[in-house]
């Protein structure tokens, strides 16, 4: 597994960690590594690797071996799940990921795909299933989407977690300088979308597994002094069951996620729309399964190892 830190991560509500545990489970041997674990040598992808031990207890949760080389090409799975920002970094992390894919890893989620499909932008290729959406650099534009909808929401193209996102309206004298933030004064590209009354309901989380929905959303419901449905701002976390309009959505998006080597991505639903299309390193997993007694690294895993068959 690649990721962040290990010592970082909150183990009771962390995906990744789901993911070892599982591995854990099935007897697979676990090395772990950084982005700057990673290289390139004469075309050959390898990697400085540790051994990992993980166990499921909030105050002791890994121990670490001795450092050792490896081919990244000799790995049965290699699972990239080094959280955004999506900067030139992570591309070229994962130049090296296709170059262990080429020797027989298999990498989940398929490199080309991390970088073809931006968590925002790439809900332009489902127009139909999402709000209007407008990704610009320029102020102007932004500014004339505010005008006509009177009330939108903007946010970065790498952003996550909820950062740096702004419901506006059209009366907000601090429209101007939040357009020019995003933008960095139109030398950047964001994204405007209609605004969707609903998020008091929850922005829906819903977890795709090789293009199939796992049956439940993970609602985050914002807290009463925020508009963001992000846990880590607050957002409360309730599970429900996939509704109507989750459903169709989910069986327009998951064939084309399967089709471009995805097998594990996150949807976000507002109301009745679709807002981001998370193929990077999305989360849920541990809430979904406390709150519905079920196993989605294993459903996960399922779908890894009939890839490896």
């Amino acid at each position: 597994m690649v990721m962040d830190p290990i010592e970082s991560i909150t183990p009771y509500k962390d995906s990744s960690f789901a993911m070892l545990l599982e591995a854990t489970r099935r007897g697979a041997e676990i090395h772990y590594l950084q982005q700057d674990d990673l290289k390139l040598l004469s075309g050959r992808a390898t990697g400085t690797s540790r051994e990992l031990a993980v166990q499921d207890d909030n105050d002791d949760w890994f121990e670490i071996g001795a450092e050792r080389q490896v081919a990244l090409g000799d790995l049965d799975v290699i699972l990239m799940r080094k959280d955004p920002p999506f900067d030139m970094e992570y591309v070229y992390t994962t130049y090296i990921l296709d170059r262990a894919a080429a020797a027989g890893a298999l990498v989940v989620n398929r490199p080309q795909a991390l970088r073809d499909m931006n968590e925002k932008a790439y809900t332009a290729w489902f127009p139909e299933c999402t709000p209007l959406t407008l990704i610009t650099r320029s102020m102007q534009d932004m500014r004339d989407f505010l005008r006509e909808h009177g009330r939108i929401v903007v946010k970065p193209l790498d952003g996550m977690g909820g950062k740096s996102i702004f419901v506006v309206e059209k009366s907000d004298k601090n429209a101007g300088v939040i357009f020019e933030t995003l933008t960095d004064n139109g030398r950047r590209f964001a994204t405007a979308q209609q605004f969707i009354p609903e998020i008091s309901l929850g922005d829906k989380r819903i977890l795709l597994i090789n293009g199939e929905a796992v049956p439940y959303a993970l609602a985050r419901i914002p807290s009463a002094d925020d508009n963001r449905g992000n846990l880590v701002m607050g957002a409360k976390g309730v599970a429900q069951e996939l509704s109507a309009a989750d459903r169709r959505i989910c069986e327009r998006v998951g064939p084309v996620l399967r089709e471009h080597g995805v097998l594990f991505a996150g949807i976000d639903v507002i109301g009745d729309f679709l807002t981001e299309v998370n193929v990077t390193s999305p989360t849920g997993i541990r809430e979904l399964d406390k709150q519905f007694d079920l196993n989605i690294a294993g459903l996960l895993f399922d779908a890894i190892e009939s890839e490896l068959a």
